[in-house]
């Protein structure tokens, strides 16, 4: 990992709990940030947030809740405020996946889908903001996927959000600007994560120009370059994670 040095800086984290967001939360940890950490109430959440608490004393946060509710996004602004008295950034993480052909897709899936992909990151992303406003500072990283860009058989309503973010992205970086609050977004393409169903990875991988699939700490260090203060003139900008593809 590239050492970034971000001590006495706050962060909230969504979806912290495996995968990218588990990789972002722990390289913004070893960087010196308090962290407040989110993700739905599990067993596999409490074993990950105990270890970073472990690994990191006093400077560990956890608010447990689907983003998709607006008492989630409530409590993660106070939990920051409330201990750190400020909020420096905010790595909008959270996303399910949810692969169906065009016919077969259920007005319950669409509309979790939208809930959580970008109606969520929306509700936090206003909170977020209010705060960093106070200070005129702040970075807000949104994680979207190349298939917002690119498409992909099998996941309309999926790349729909994940197109949905990039436009929120773009959007709210010009509105943020002027109070010096920078909002980017990082489109990972094809990473090792537990989000891919079993042989997925083995069966796409060859199709990636790099011959592999991705890594989540890969990802994490594009997400801590646009949160660096090397990226201070960075905004409305998406940053490919994809091997070539």
């Amino acid at each position: 990992m590239t050492i970034i040095d971000l001590s006495g800086r706050v962060a909230i984290v969504t979806g912290a709990s495996r995968g990218i967001g588990r990789a972002a939360a722990e390289s913004l940890l070893k960087a010196g940030c308090n962290v407040v950490l989110n993700a739905r109430a599990s067993n596999e959440a409490s074993a990950s947030f105990a270890e970073l608490e472990e690994a990191y004393p006093d400077r560990v946060t956890t608010v447990y809740g689907s983003v998709a509710e607006s008492a989630t996004a409530s409590a993660l602004a106070q939990s920051a405020m409330s201990r750190h008295k400020r909020l420096d950034i905010l790595v909008n993480n959270a996303g399910i996946l949810r692969d169906k052909l065009i016919g077969m897709i259920s007005d319950a899936e669409i509309e979790e889908l939208f809930d959580v992909n970008v109606i969520g990151l929306i509700k936090i992303t206003q909170l977020a903001a209010r705060l960093m406003a106070r200070r005129k500072s702040g970075s807000i990283i949104n994680i979207s996927s190349i298939v917002g860009r690119r498409g992909n058989s099998g996941q309309t309503v999926y790349s729909a959000t994940k197109s949905a973010v990039i436009g929120a992205t773009f959007s709210a970086a010009k509105e943020l600007a002027p109070m010096n609050i920078r909002v980017n977004a990082v489109a990972p393409g094809l990473i090792a994560t537990e989000i891919h169903e079993p042989g997925r990875l083995e069966r796409l991988a060859p199709g990636v120009p790099a011959g592999r699939a991705g890594a989540a700490e890969e990802v994490a260090e594009a997400i801590m370059f646009l949160l660096s203060d090397a990226a201070s003139y960075i905004t409305g900008t998406v940053l490919r994670v994809a091997g070539g593809r």
